[in-house]
């Protein structure tokens, strides 16, 4: 994955700590969100690139777009931070054959059918197993809110519950 140099899941994709404390800190200066659905809403999207700091370019795209795109090498000399909602959809990535860097988990709300494994980190066991998988294939998966944060991987929490 040239030009990337962070990945994280968090469902409310670009946000305040995001915007300030994640892209200041890692000197991104790109942000990409890959999500389907955001992908087709103009709202959504516009939303998202207001709540990105100024002078950090964004790319809203849908799954397929995106492979093609990293794989391509488009992003080769940049500092570009990847944002998805789900652990699936990394899983997705890897098995079309993108290399992943380490993974960070910061946010996955409490919805119906998911299990609370730490206070901001809530999964259905699909996005778990999605992630065991991941974390099969070498790939180091924190959970890590904020930068200050100590950096702890995410499975200490599953072996919690």
């Amino acid at each position: 994955m040239k030009g990337f140099v962070h990945i994280r899941v968090d469902d409310r994709l670009i946000h305040g700590q995001v915007a300030t404390r994640w892209s200041m800190g890692l000197k991104v200066n790109r942000i990409m969100v890959i999500d389907d659905q955001v992908a087709s809403n103009e709202t959504e999207k516009s939303v998202l690139r207001l709540a990105a700091p100024t002078g950090i370019n964004t790319s809203i795209l849908p799954f397929e777009k995106a492979v093609s795109n990293i794989k391509n090498g488009n992003y080769d000399g940049q500092r570009v931070m990847l944002i998805v909602k789900s652990p699936e959809t990394l899983l997705q990535m890897f098995e079309a054959g993108v290399n992943l860097l380490d993974i960070n988990i910061g946010n996955m709300s409490n919805r119906p059918d998911t299990v609370q494994y730490k206070k901001s980190v809530s999964m259905t066991e699909a996005e778990k197993e999605a992630t065991m998988k991941l974390i099969e294939e070498g790939i180091k998966v924190t959970a890590q809110m904020v930068p200050d944060d100590p950096t702890v991987g995410i499975q200490e929490f599953f072996n919690k519950k």
